[in-house]
């Protein structure tokens, strides 16, 4: 019922902001309208913001669904202190705090600063990255703060330091609709940056001459737009591009003067490619790809100069992840394809502020103002700017090496902020083992469904998206404003606030005295230009003072805003400098001078020696493992299952394997599977049980996960569990992409669905109880708007009844049972509301007819139901109600099924399907899906013809 204010009643008022989305890299603008009252301030609406440069008014599904996340349900309000008895108790900001503070004066004078350790997010705002630094580095003296961040990009940071002098991405997002040619490169752009892959196939269709290459071991939905995929063998992408540098030589395709004028080390590159055959057919049969299209790929790179290479993950998670991202760099220094519109390597980041923390110096082997250890007078240039008394001799602990660090008992304090290590790691479980070892584990956390919470001595509840105010910076380098709009709930507060709080406590009031972020940026953006002068390297240039350090970032110009500006603040890419006119001037593309930040000015070409992976592949483990992101979803979950649409599209943990393999194995599709590895012992490392999706899009002998599913969401769903923690010696980023597993059929003897009214239970562990009863051997929590979905699998032959009595709060109301199938169907009601419902099958398959969860979700919210719904309960759905099947497009949930139908009674392209079911009309995110459902239906057709001619 909607109650009216009275007519004299003030109106609320209406306002319009913009903010950021806090996803991935590509740093979407969002335009938000609020409603104000007396008592509140809520999202009315929420949109993509027309004026930002990054997205132009698009939002993929993740972003349009923002406003879905924010319900204060399931958020963390208080500080938490764990009692004698290892009870997490709410307490004071003030005892929080005071603990905090002194545990730490302890710690160092006991053990010494570096007995204290920090691990960071890319979700921290800039501002929040920069306090924690300081605090750390500067005053605690410890150096051992690194960031999940080194999962991500550590990799291409290291691979820029090495070639151009200073962590700097050279292009910008309109270099992509500028290029001749884009190569994407171990990057799934379509599902991990869905915005920018609209950008770029808007662009192929303004520029009919620009080509699009695909180089990934999986066939991925953003192969829709390419003009050639390169299926290469994991592993082989630095065989791949050294064979293109000696292509590029023995073809007369380099650009000898830019190399002449511009760089150094060619000659030592070039030699070192050329160690191995670099033949066609020998790096043709090294990577596994069809030489033809090898040829094809090596001469459009070759012949265009305008040429973008676009990669991530896939290049960056690998032990030899550096020289990965040398070897492209190389091809691109070689041939001058840098500088300009349309051309560079260019390293896409996964978060939201990847980038902004390695601007504060987030990594452990960094300082600030992207300076490092390694930089002579580095140290007492930022110890002298912050009058800070501790900063460390040298770098700490990379993340790997960190908790490592902390099971060995080093580390005796951690302060983990806006991240859940103990499922994005590799190796988790002895993660896990190191964090219930650590005398004193600090969480700042917003949601409350964090596995880390498990290992946590003090929580402190943090400030989430909508309430965060700072700034972040994305992938071009584009510094936005994320602003407030909403108050946190309960006793939240912000990471940065938190951070100062234990810094004044510790006496260091002047270091920590902010006012707001607009303080802390002002600070940081002056720390940028302090002692900070441009490049110059023309001849008889006077060389720098001694006191004096070249970086190619620098904001000194926004350190001159006020509060007013600061709030104002439109979107800028580093580096910043003023006009003529005194007008703000942002930098679009790096070095189109040619001029690098190296002490001669020159670009370095590297020599790579191509490495296979570390986790090698054996009788026991002949799989190789691949893990990444999903669509719909983000990192561990926290976030987006708070949204019910964003749940469907994947809704459990799931493999994904060739058909050849699924059958070698005995799985068939939608079947359970289990998968482990081995460590080095030969001991199993994780238990990963999930859904099997047979896929001819996957290479045989590979297989992919999901990096998402945790403890409060899959009984067994940690991918990190099955990789071995191996890093890359330069850069310390986990081999993530190549694991080492085998599968098989997870033995069961039913399966069920469960649907259940919030609060029934308590959440996960309520579930995890009831399952052991069960003798449960998986189980898949799936949130809903109206119930909570679970998906179970045990073995025995349980007491459904008694079960659902002990674990469902009221008996059956509805029970049907099938003997003979050994079925079951039941359902409970409270007051003649429904409050659960089971649908229980024999045998390990999945039942071909699924419930329609939707029409059920409307039973959960209905007071009262029909007798013909209450008929119907039992079957899942109405009498003649079709099953939608795997949701496709979660803005207007349109299922596969109902997709497939609609194709097959003559909606033959997108554009048809998005007429008749909207699918694809809103965020775009599931138009390659569309497509290759219309493809696959196409080509069925094909083959009944062929068969019945």
């Amino acid at each position: 019922m909607q109650v009216r204010n009275p007519p004299d009643a003030p109106q609320p008022a209406r306002c319009r902001a913009t903010t950021t989305c806090p996803y991935c890299g590509v740093g979407c603008g969002v335009a938000v309208e609020l409603e104000q009252d007396q008592d509140s301030v809520r999202i009315v609406s929420l949109s993509g913001d027309v004026a930002h440069p990054a997205n132009h008014g698009r939002l993929c599904v993740k972003g349009s669904a923002l406003a879905e996340t924010l319900s204060a349900d399931g958020r963390l309000t208080m500080p938490q202190v764990r009692d004698g008895a290892g009870v997490l108790r709410e307490v004071s900001w003030e005892t929080a705090l005071d603990l905090i503070a002194a545990r730490f004066a302890d710690l160092s004078r006991t053990h010494g600063g570096e007995s204290i350790a920090a691990y960071l997010s890319g979700q921290l705002l800039t501002e929040d990255y920069y306090v924690a630094n300081k605090l750390f580095k500067g005053f605690i003296g410890t150096p051992h703060l690194d960031t999940n961040s080194r999962l991500c990009m550590a990799s291409a940071v290291v691979a820029h330091k090495r070639a151009f002098g200073a962590d700097a991405v050279p292009c910008s997002y309109e270099d992509l609709e500028r290029a001749e040619l884009v190569v994407l490169v171990g990057s799934n752009l379509a599902w991990n940056h869905p915005v920018l892959f609209q950008r770029l196939k808007q662009a192929r269709i303004d520029n009919p001459l620009l080509r699009i290459v695909v180089i990934d071991p999986r066939v991925t939905d953003s192969c829709e737009i390419a003009d050639l995929y390169l299926g290469l063998r994991p592993g082989s992408d630095a065989r791949l591009f050294n064979g293109l540098l000696a292509y590029m030589a023995d073809r007369g395709r380099l650009d000898r003067l830019y190399l002449k004028a511009h760089t150094q080390g060619f000659d030592a590159a070039l030699k070192a490619a050329r160690r191995e055959d670099c033949s066609l057919a020998a790096i043709a049969r090294d990577c596994d790809v069809d030489v033809e299209r090898l040829e094809t790929f090596y001469y459009w790179f070759a012949t265009q100069l305008h040429v973008v290479t676009l990669f991530s993950q896939g290049v960056n998670q690998s032990t030899s992840g550096t020289d990965k991202g040398n070897a492209i760099i190389n091809c691109h220094l070689a041939g001058g394809k840098l500088g300009l519109p349309g051309a560079g390597p260019f390293s896409i980041t996964g978060q939201p502020n990847a980038m902004g923390g390695r601007e504060v110096g987030g990594l452990a082997n960094q300082l600030a103002a992207h300076m490092d250890y390694e930089t002579p007078g580095a140290r007492e240039l930022v110890g002298e700017f912050w009058n800070a008394p501790n900063i460390p001799q040298g770098p700490g602990h990379k993340a790997v090496e960190l908790f490592a660090a902390i099971e060995r008992g080093e580390i005796q304090a951690l302060w983990i902020m806006a991240t859940n290590p103990a499922v994005s790691l590799p190796d988790s479980t002895r993660v896990r083992a190191a964090l219930a070892a650590c005398p004193l584990v600090i969480v700042s956390e917003c949601m409350a469904d964090s596995d880390t919470l498990a290992y946590a001595d003090v929580v402190l509840p943090a400030s989430s998206w909508s309430e965060k105010d700072g700034t972040v910076t994305n992938s071009e380098r584009c510094i936005s404003r994320q602003r407030g709009l909403l108050a946190p709930p309960g006793e939240a507060r912000h990471d940065w606030w938190q951070l100062a709080e234990v810094g004044k406590r510790m006496g260091y009031q002047a270091a920590f005295g902010y006012s707001g972020p607009h303080a802390i940026f002002r600070e940081h953006a002056r720390l940028s230009g302090f002692r900070n002068v441009a490049p110059r390297h023309k001849a008889g240039s006077k060389p720098l003072a001694a006191s004096s350090i070249r970086r190619l970032f620098n904001i000194a110009p926004l350190a001159e805003l006020d509060r007013e500006g600061y709030d104002a603040l439109r979107p800028i890419q580093w580096p910043v400098r003023r006009g003529e006119k005194g007008e703000l001037i942002g930098t679009l593309r790096l070095f189109e001078d040619a001029t690098f930040n190296t002490p001669n000015g020159r670009a370095r070409l590297v020599p790579v020696t191509p490495q296979l992976p570390h986790q090698a592949l054996s009788d026991a483990t002949p799989l190789r493992l691949n893990t990444g992101r999903i669509r719909d979803q983000w990192h561990t979950m926290t976030r987006t299952a708070r949204s019910a649409r964003l749940m469907n599209h994947r809704a459990e943990p799931f493999v994904e394997l060739h058909p050849q393999d699924a059958a070698a194995r005995g799985l068939q599709d939608g079947a359970l599977a289990q998968l482990a590895g081995r460590d080095e012992q030969g001991s199993v490392r994780g238990d990963y049980r999930a859904r099997v999706r047979i896929s001819h899009g996957q290479r045989q002998g590979e297989v992919f996960i999901p990096m998402h599913w945790n403890d409060h969401f899959a009984s067994h769903g940690r991918a990190g569990a099955l990789l071995a923690g191996l890093v890359d010696p330069l850069s310390g980023q986990p081999e993530s992409k190549h694991g080492a597993v085998d599968v098989m059929p997870l033995p069961c003897e039913w399966q069920a669905t469960l649907l259940i009214a919030p609060g029934v239970w308590g959440g996960h562990k309520d579930l995890a109880g009831a399952m052991a009863e069960l003798e449960g051997c998986y189980w898949a929590r799936i949130p809903q708007a109206t119930l909570v979905r679970c998906q179970l699998a045990g073995e025995g032959q349980p007491d459904w009844a008694l079960w659902c009595e002990r674990h469902l709060s009221v008996q059956a109301g509805l029970w049907a049972q099938d003997v003979a199938q050994g079925g079951i169907s039941a359902a409970g009601f409270r007051e003649g509301r429904l409050i659960w419902w089971l649908k229980v099958t024999a045998g390990a398959a999945r039942s071909d007819r699924q419930p329609n969860i939707a029409w059920l979700g409307e039973c959960f919210a209905s007071d009262q139901l029909s007798a013909l719904e209450r008929r119907s309960l039992l079957a899942g759905r109405l009498s003649g109600q079709a099953d939608v099947g795997t949701m496709v497009c979660a803005c207007h949930q349109v299922g596969e099924l109902t997709i497939r139908q609609a194709i097959q009674s003559g909606d033959r392209c997108v554009e048809a399907l998005g007429a008749r079911l909207a699918c694809g009309t809103r965020c775009g995110s599931c138009l390659p899906e569309l497509k290759r459902l219309v493809e696959e239906e196409r080509s069925d057709e094909r083959t009944d013809s062929l068969e019945m001619a």
